[in-house]
Formats: structure tokens, C-alpha cells, sequence
């Protein structure tokens, strides 16, 4: 999805975006060592509880300015990519990916799953695998969309897979990644009824949710993954839009808790649905828009007011919103007027729940809690 699009964008805009790609000696009390180590810049932090990243799920939010690019790097340094950008721009998504890769000590992808054939997020797969060896290939399957974008940027992915691993996930697939559990919930329009080991449970979200019309675009047939390691739970639905969520979670909602909530879309409001964001109660979200493109302030407050949010964090400032609708900027990885854009925000998670989230543009670290939810629902 372009920079600077409406909401309601076409795929003649699309298109032409496609062109213009951016210690002290003395003891302190309990209570303030703990508070002063939440906020503590990464290194600090993992060296006050004797830990590295490495033994734990790395989660990168990278910038490729409003398009997805989102890094897991499991404790065994098993990858998985979820998308890879924006083209052009001198190979910039790429440039991007690869520090990402570089901070989590990796050199190749090990899966790269593209939810959909979207240039924002299939666009940057020619030069990221001109330059990084990916193992596989996943995604949802054909193209369905009917408009010339979308059936280029499909012919260039097929010619980069073209004698290479590849394969179409559906509703129950799973990613090989040791240490994590990784299921397809939804693809190529369909969704999953039901977790294995979690129970569906009816949503008392979906009688006051208006119905959403059809959408015949590829957003529609993202494909959406659920990431387990340990109590840690991380949600990723590419840009489903509201009448896939709302069918996937209405009447009974299949998906568990959620600890991490990339919020879908980019925070447009043609997606996160109250009947979803609700129900999946995240605890704390990432919004990756541009800082022209998404970021609703619709979708914001939807996200914003989910019970048991604890904070919502962005990549960018969405400067066509107003200030109500931004996070502070502790919390937003490119605010307004910095001097260049690229910082990232960097999750380690633990196996009991527990997770930290850091911007890599101030160094500084917030630590969340071991999670309280029983597995199920």
C-alpha cells in the first residue's frame, strides 16, 4: 500500500507509488531498581538479567515505511520472514532486513512467508534474494486480484521462486521452526475453526459489529499466522480485512490470548474490526504505517481501547492523524521531524510469557510481565 494513499486506495495508486519508493554504592529500594530497569536501553537491560537475546524468540518490526517486513528469529536461529517491502529505493527494504539479520546474528532466511502480492509487501523479494539465500518460499497461492500491480508484482515473485523451494499454505498449515509453534489461520480467503489444544469460545464482541462488505482485493486472501513459544503468543494477519476477520471470529472466536499484536493492515481501518481486536485482548501492539500511509485514527482508538492493552507502539508518526490518535513518542520508532527514518522496534520473548519491547532509536527498553491467561482461552 503506497504512501500518501487515501484509505480507500486503488490499484492505479498503487501503481504509482511503485515508482517513488523511504551501580551505585548505595542500595535502592526494590521498587525503583525494577522500575529503572524496565526502561533501561537493551544492553543494559539483558545484562541486568544475566541473558542475551540468544535462547529466546527475537521478534524485528522493520521499517520499510508503511509496507511489512517483520523478522522471527527462533532460539535456535531458525528464521522466519514475514514479507520483505517496498522495491527500489537502491534496495533500502533490503538494506533494512539485512540489520535486522545482522542484530539477530543470522545470515540467510530460513522461511520468508509472503501474505499476499501486494507491492508493500511481496515488492522488495527480487533484491532481498538477489542478496540473502532464503530456504523456502510460502504463501497463499495464485494471485486473485484483477488489476496490473498486483499480476506484475506476482510475475516477478514467481520468476524469483522459479527452481526454488515453494509452498501454498492453507488454514492449519504449519512452519517448521523448532522451538515455536507456527500455524497458518488463515489463506487464499479461508480461515482456520479451530487451534489445536484451544477451545473456541463464543464472542460476545460480534452482535454490535456492523457487517462489512466483501473485499475483492488480495488483502482479502492474506495469509495470517499464530506464533506460539511457551505462554508468548504473537499475532500476524498481513492486511486481512474486516469481513475475513469478522467470519473467522464470529460467533466463536478460535484465536487465544494475544501478548503481541501486529496490528493489521498497517492500522487501516478497512481492518481491525472490534469484533477481532476485542476478542483477542493483545496486550501490547505494533502499528507498522508510514508516516503518510495508515495508521487511522479509527483503528488507532480500536486498538488503543482493547481490554488489557497495555501499550500500542508505531514505526511512524502517522502525521495525518492528529495527536489524539499518536502514541507518545516514547513509543513510536520514527516520530515526526526525525532526522532520518529505518529505527525498528525489537521484541525478546521468554517462554513464560514474559517479553521486552525495544526502539531502536532511543535504546530504550520496556519489560512486560509473564503472562497471568491460562493456554487456552
Amino acid at each position: 500500500m503506497p504512501e500518501g494513499s487515501p484509505v480507500g486506495y486503488t490499484s492505479s495508486q498503487m501503481r504509482n507509488v511503485a515508482k517513488s519508493q523511504r551501580q551505585s554504592s548505595f542500595r535502592l529500594p526494590t521498587f525503583l531498581v525494577l522500575a529503572a530497569i524496565a526502561f533501561m536501553p537493551l544492553p543494559r537491560a539483558i545484562a541486568q538479567a544475566g541473558k542475551s537475546a540468544d535462547g529466546h524468540l527475537v521478534i524485528y518490526s522493520i521499517d520499510v515505511e508503511g509496507g511489512q517486513a517483520t523478522l522471527l528469529v527462533a532460539p535456535g536461529k531458525t528464521s522466519l520472514l514475514v514479507d520483505s517491502g517496498w522495491p527500489g529505493e537502491n534496495g533500502r527494504d533490503a538494506d533494512r532486513i539485512q540489520a535486522a539479520m545482522k542484530d539477530a546474528g543470522i545470515t540467510k532466511i530460513d522461511h520468508l512467508l509472503i501474505t499476499h502480492f501486494h507491492v508493500d509487501h511481496v515488492g522488495g523479494v527480487t533484491q532481498l534474494a538477489a542478496r540473502v539465500p532464503i530456504g523456502e518460499f510460502l504463501d497463499h497461492g495464485p494471485n486473485r486480484e484483477d488489476s496490473d500491480i498486483t499480476r506484475h508484482d506476482f510475475a516477478a515473485y514467481l520468476k524469483v521462486t522459479e527452481g526454488k523451494q515453494r509452498r501454498t499454505v492453507h488454514p492449519g498449515s504449519t512452519i517448521d521452526i523448532p522451538g515455536l509453534s507456527t500455524i497458518v489461520l488463515a489463506a487464499d480467503g479461508n480461515h482456520i475453526d479451530a487451534v489445536p489444544g484451544v477451545k473456541p469460545k463464543p464472542n460476545p464482541y460480534c452482535a454490535a459489529e456492523p457487517k462489512a462488505d466483501a473485499d475483492p482485493t488480495e488483502n482479502a486472501f492474506s495469509a495470517g499466522i499464530l506464533v506460539t513459544y511457551g505462554k508468548f503468543r504473537f499475532l500476524d494477519l498481513g492486511d486481512l480485512t474486516k469481513a475475513k476477520e469478522i467470519a473467522m471470529v464470529c460467533p466463536n472466536n478460535p484465536i487465544p490470548p494475544i501478548d503481541l499484536y501486529l496490528v493489521t493492515h498497517h492500522g487501516f481501518n478497512l481492518s481491525n474490526s472490534r469484533a477481532i481486536v476485542d476478542a483477542i485482548h493483545p496486550r501490547v501492539a505494533i502499528m507498522n504505517n508510514g508516516a503518510h500511509k495508515a495508521g487511522s485514527p479509527e483503528a488507532w482508538q480500536t486498538v488503543h481501547d482493547s481490554p488489557g492493552i497495555e501499550d500500542l507502539y508505531m514505526v511512524h508518526t502517522a502525521e495525518g492523524s492528529d495527536a489524539a490518535h499518536n502514541s507518545p513518542e516514547a513509543l513510536i520508532a520514527n516520530p515526526k521531524g526525525a532526522a532520518s527514518d529505518g529505527a525498528y522496534f525489537k521484541v525478546i520473548a521468554n517462554t513464560d510469557g514474559s517479553f521486552s519491547v525495544t526502539n531502536s532509536r532511543t535504546g530504550v527498553t520496556k519489560n512486560y510481565a509473564r503472562t497471568t491467561v491460562a493456554s487456552g482461552h
